[in-house]
């Protein structure tokens, strides 16, 4: 099914501008103009922007997954090593995240524990100011 930029942008869930900076970046090719109408959009167009969706939900980035599409099919290895270096990353800043809100968590309970009338100390902490945590 052939499809002009609007219609394909609305079938793949994205906007125009979208798919124009695709087109850009050389992950979906844009086709001929014709003399006369719009340029036609192939189902191929479509299922590599979906692809590239759902590479982005996966945590890959645009390069990442330009890379993925120049691996195209039958290298599985080195689509894994790209996966797995993806999911290092992933779990690290996992690791951090929840470090940051151990971190969080600990000063929200000791500003549960000052009474009112007294400055936060998350505050000053914020501020570099420990003299007063």
């Amino acid at each position: 099914m052939e499809r002009t930029i609007g219609q394909l942008a609305k079938a793949a869930g994205i906007n125009v501008e979208t798919v124009r900076y695709y087109e850009r970046r050389g992950l979906v090719a844009q086709p001929e103009k014709p003399d006369e109408g719009y340029r036609c959009y192939s189902e191929e167009s479509l299922d590599r922007i979906r692809f590239i969706k759902r590479a982005q939900e996966l945590g890959f980035s645009l390069d990442e997954i330009e890379t993925l599409l120049e691996i195209d099919e039958g290298q599985c290895r080195d689509v894994q090593q790209i996966a797995t270096h993806k999911l290092t990353v992933i779990r690290q800043k996992m690791a951090d995240l929840e470090r940051l809100a151990s971190g969080l968590d600990a000063w929200m309970q000791r500003c549960q524990s000052t009474p009112d009338n007294q400055s936060c100390p998350l505050i000053h902490t914020l501020l570099g100011d420990n003299s007063k945590t």
